[in-house]
C-alpha cells in the first residue's frame, strides 16, 4: 500500500520500517527536549500523511523509551487528518528523560479499521463472557 507523505520542515526524518515486515514505522524527534518525571509532552515530527478512509495512523509506544518510564497518549489520526503527525508521551518514571533531536521515539502503525453504524437496541445477545470485566478470568 502506498499513502502520501508531506515534508512540512526540510529537516524531519522520514518514518521508516527498521526491518523488513515489521509493522511499525519508526516516528523521530524534530527537536532536543527534556521530559521531567510526571510531566507530558509533544514531540512533533514535520510530516502530513494522506491516506485512504478505512483506515486509521496509530502511534505507539517504541520500547526503546518506553522500558525508561515513557508512554504514549492519546495517538489515533483519522484518513481526514491532513496536520503534523505529534507524539504524545507522559514520563512516568521518576527520572528526566531527555530526547535528541533526530531520535526515535514512537511507532505508527498504518491499519484497517471497520467504519460502522450504530444501531440502538434494548437487548444485546449472551455471551460466554457476558458483563465480565477486569480480572474476571482470573489469574490461572
Amino acid at each position: 500500500m502506498k499513502i502520501k507523505i508531506k515534508k512540512l520542515k526540510e529537516d524531519m526524518k522520514m518514518p521508516k520500517y527498521a526491518h523488513p515486515g515489521d509493522v511499525g514505522l519508526d516516528l523521530y524527534a524534530m527537536e532536543t527536549m527534556t521530559v521531567e518525571p510526571g510531566e507530558h509532552a509533544r514531540i512533533y515530527h514535520g510530516f502530513a500523511l494522506e491516506f485512504p478512509e478505512g483506515y486509521a495512523a496509530i502511534v505507539q509506544d517504541k520500547s526503546s523509551i518506553s522500558k525508561a518510564g515513557l508512554h504514549t497518549m492519546g495517538g489515533i489520526f483519522d484518513a481526514g487528518f491532513r496536520g503534523e503527525y505529534n507524539t504524545h508521551l507522559v514520563n512516568l518514571s521518576d527520572k528526566p528523560y531527555t530526547i535528541e533531536k533526530g531520535d526515535k521515539v514512537s511507532h505508527l502503525l498504518i491499519m484497517p479499521v471497520a467504519i460502522v453504524e450504530l444501531e440502538e437496541a434494548n437487548e444485546l445477545s449472551d455471551s460466554s463472557r457476558g458483563a465480565g470485566a477486569f480480572g474476571s478470568t482470573g489469574r490461572k
